[in-house]
């Protein structure tokens, strides 16, 4: 039942932390009233859904704060299945997922940047369980999983062939897209070279934005990738493209993943954390 699932969003005023608050909104799931922020940032938010808001506090966030181990407490003693999204900064990543272990929270994360080894070696001493992905799109992720096997079923079958990516985000994303670079490691794999993720051209620009497709409209929130592959003489090609404007499927997607974890946790779970192909393969989506 959706009017059980109780969500804190951490990352607000970011904009991906504020449209899966109102997308969880929107399910009816229990906003709660705190949310974990950085620096320089609002005291409050009101979250605004299709037919209710709400109203969150933001509080700096664990590294920030001496505080915030404290609030998380009270959260979940208020909240006990209490399920965390965090969107917030790859700096607070770190920090974020310590807290959540040494605190016993289920949570989502879909913020990139960090060390996915260093996350992994937080998380493994606790009891509690994750969604940790940097593509929370459904359909981005299944395309992710067609690709992982074609690699499996046919490895090298774009042998001689050269592979270039051109990605496009908005200017306050700082890192190189994750998405990015889970589908470079596959294509990769298909051609047989090794393709460093430097060789990833990042559009920030807003010139080269334009040039690129993107609607100015759509200038501060997109995500425009193109990856193509070309045969050594030049006379063969393919195309692999996504283009997405708005925040609004990533959002979706990580509503699912919470429902998915709520799903989960009612069971025997066989593992503590999780992806969004799991999600994907478990059929937990609205």
């Amino acid at each position: 039942m959706s009017e059980d699932i109780a969500v804190m969003i951490n990352g607000m005023p970011g904009p991906m932390a504020l449209e899966t608050a109102k997308v969880c909104l929107n399910r009816g799931y229990k906003v709660v009233p705190v949310g974990f922020t950085g620096p320089n940032q609002p005291a409050e938010i009101t979250v605004e859904g299709d037919t209710d808001s709400k109203v969150v506090k933001l509080s700096p966030g664990p590294g920030l704060s001496p505080d915030a181990e404290n609030i998380l407490k009270k959260v979940k003693e208020d909240y006990p299945n209490i399920i965390l999204v965090d969107y917030t900064h790859p700096s607070a990543v770190l920090n974020n997922v310590k807290a959540y272990v040494e605190s016993n929270c289920d949570f989502v994360m879909g913020t990139t940047g960090e060390d996915p080894s260093k996350i992994q070696t937080l998380f493994s001493p606790g009891s509690n369980s994750a969604v940790i992905a940097p593509n929370m799109a459904k359909q981005i992720v299944a395309i992710q999983a067609g690709l992982l096997a074609m690699v499996k079923r046919f490895p090298s079958s774009f042998s001689g062939y050269t592979l270039t990516v051109t990605e496009s985000h908005q200017s306050t994303k700082a890192d190189t897209s994750g998405t990015a670079k889970a589908i470079v490691s596959h294509l990769s794999e298909l051609t047989g070279e090794k393709f460093g993720f430097e060789q990833i051209q990042m559009l920030r620009e807003k010139e080269k934005q334009l040039s690129f497709g993107v609607p100015e409209a759509h200038l501060r929130g997109h995500a425009y990738h193109t990856y193509s592959l070309v045969s050594a003489d030049g006379s063969t090609s393919f195309q692999l493209q996504h283009n997405v404007c708005g925040r609004r499927v990533y959002a979706e997607g990580t509503a699912d993943a919470v429902d998915f974890l709520n799903q989960v946790r009612a069971g025997r779970p066989e593992k503590r954390l999780y992806n969004m192909i799991d999600v994907l393969e478990s059929g937990q989506m609205s």
